[in-house]
């Protein structure tokens, strides 16, 4: 365990997944976040001492320069979908980014990988999507050999994605979409370590846009998803305009007071739904790193079976239905 790898954000949902890779690969990992005692589970991903937690606050120089101390590679899964506070979009996704890259550079660090975003642009229609673009641009300002990770929608068992609406069905006998026909084409979250790795062992360089087998529409995504968790519930599909103003009302709301209520969607998010969300034609994707996509069929099961009626136990009650007095 010669190599030693530093991974910003590494107790989170994509980081995690990273950390276990590059574990069982024979790295030592150190795992750089705001709260080490918050992450102590990430030591069980390989022997004694091999994976730690440390502290890191992304937002100064030397917070990031220590965490990177030794490392002969970085990787930068920090993300946030909050646009006020201090670690807010320009403070984590384009200032963070840079820092990292920049220090990185200075260390004679030679590998990073940075995980965007597809949309992913300086320019773009919102404050997320341009936060990436600018974070990307200082990245390759600093590393221009870094590999850029584009991935579309992530699903995995952490995900917020797939368990935030399964959860909506316990209680709610519709499901609301604002931008109901957007596309997107979800990737499988370990597929994403996956191309990571590549990236860590110097294998790839470049910009790489990750989506899964499937493009799929918003409202065909939550249908297939209701199938999985076996409960009716009507896909109410709003438009646009409705949800900018549902998005504004809560981004209000959040803001009188202080950020301690969040609504179901911000207006950025509003905005960001007028786009389809799926890999671009020419890109560089899963298969240039060797990775094959996983389909999303194949990993549903596992972790939305808790969201059934029965639970763990829907498989055992449905065929007992045929079974004869």
């Amino acid at each position: 365990m010669s190599n030693l790898v530093t991974i910003y954000g590494g107790s989170g949902f994509v980081g995690r997944y990273i950390a276990r890779r590059l574990a069982k690969a024979g790295w030592r990992v150190r795992v750089a976040v705001r709260r080490p005692n918050e992450a102590m589970f990430v030591r069980t991903y390989g022997s004694v001492g091999q994976v730690e937690p440390v502290l890191c606050n992304i937002r100064n120089d030397a917070s990031v320069s220590a965490g990177m101390d030794g490392a002969s590679a970085v990787v930068n899964c920090v993300g946030t979908f909050d646009k006020g506070g201090k670690n807010n979009f320009d403070a984590v996704q384009h200032l963070g980014a840079e820092r990292i890259a920049r220090l990185a550079s200075a260390a004679g660090i030679a590998r990073m990988v940075h995980i965007s975003a597809i949309g992913a642009n300086p320019d773009g229609p919102t404050r997320y999507a341009r936060s990436k673009g600018l974070g990307e641009e200082g990245v390759l300002e600093h590393m221009p050999g870094a590999v850029i990770l584009r991935p579309s929608v992530i699903f995995g068992p952490e995900d917020e994605f797939f368990n935030r609406f399964a959860a909506m069905t316990r209680t709610s006998p519709f499901v609301p979409l604002v931008g109901a026909s957007a596309k997107f084409q979800p990737v499988y979250v370990d597929d994403v370590a996956a191309a990571a790795e590549q990236g860590v062992l110097g294998n790839v360089a470049g910009v790489f846009e990750l989506g899964g087998p499937e493009v799929a529409t918003f409202r065909s995504l939550i249908e297939d998803m209701l199938k999985v968790v076996r409960r009716r519930r009507l896909v109410l599909g709003l438009p646009l305009w409705m949800g900018r103003i549902m998005g504004w009302g809560f981004d209000l709301l959040a803001t009188l007071s202080g950020g301690l209520i969040k609504g179901p969607i911000t207006l950025d998010q509003a905005k960001s739904l007028a786009v389809d969300n799926i890999v671009s034609d020419g890109a560089k994707t899963l298969a240039d790193l060797g990775v094959e996509a996983t389909a999303k069929e194949a990993i549903l099961d596992e972790y939305l079976w808790r969201f059934r009626p029965s639970g763990q136990y829907s498989d055992i009650k449905e065929s007992a239905k045929y079974l004869k007095a």
